[in-house]
């Protein structure tokens, strides 16, 4: 079978090796057992780089379709039970997955400096401005959350978004960028005056603080993104398959 790659295309070069990889997988062959090629000489083959195709490789890992063996190879997961990707959605796709409807209450953007904290995991300048998203959500009765989302300036992704769409999906469609990994913290907290008052609370009263750092691909950092949810409305699970 041979595998090519139009390096001519505007698309980047990790994203078709990841399609092309997709359709590589879906080939009887490979769906029955067999290892792929070798990495190094798939991307002889493809004319790019060793880390680029590794990259692809990597979200078919993460996403539970390809499993690889140390020392051995990579090969088709014929094991799933369900994939790695659905543990973490944006949050317009968790509430649709469980059949929630929701209402956006307040939406603002805004270019801003950026904290220390937020510089740092950007890894840019504190003087460099990025484009901040707060939005205000809910049911129709109130609100029950307060997202706040900072993008880093290399997505491109600007004021003039309306994000009527998932988030990841705009990323992915829009701009060409795949959220591959989030890390998460969660905490309790109480809730100060300004959120007390976007969420119909009294101030002191009890919040879920989850802040999210979000990855691309090349494990390079697009979006740092914390959210104040309602403790008597929302509950946050995970869920965990031992191997």
């Amino acid at each position: 079978m041979n595998f090519s790659i139009n390096h001519k295309s505007p698309i980047p070069l990790h994203i078709q090796a990841e399609d092309l990889l997709r359709k590589i997988i879906k080939n009887p062959k490979y769906s029955n057992g067999k290892y792929l090629p070798n990495e190094v000489e798939l991307a002889r083959q493809l004319a790019i780089s060793r880390s680029t195709l590794r990259h692809a490789i990597n979200k078919l890992v993460y996403d539970g379709l390809l499993v690889r063996k140390k020392g051995v190879g990579t090969k088709v997961n014929n094991n799933i039970i369900s994939s790695k990707a659905v543990s973490w959605l944006s949050f317009s796709q968790e509430m649709a997955a469980r059949k929630i409807p929701i209402k956006n209450f307040e939406t603002k953007l805004t270019w801003v400096k950026p904290d220390e904290e937020v510089a740092n995991f950007f890894e840019i300048r504190a003087n460099k401005k990025v484009l901040k998203l707060e939005r205000l959500r809910g049911r129709s009765e109130g609100p029950f959350v307060y997202f706040i989302s900072y993008f880093h300036p290399r997505i491109g992704i600007t004021e003039k978004e309306t994000f009527e769409r998932p988030l990841y999906e705009i990323l992915e469609k829009d701009y060409r960028v795949i959220a591959t990994l989030s890390k998460e913290e969660v905490t309790a907290r109480a809730a100060d005056k300004n959120i007390a008052g976007k969420l119909e609370l009294d101030p002191g009263s009890p919040l879920l603080f989850r802040k999210r750092l979000v990855y691309d691909q090349g494990d390079r950092p697009i979006e740092y993104n914390i959210g104040y949810y309602r403790a008597d409305s929302f509950a946050y699970t995970v869920e965990s398959r031992r191997e």
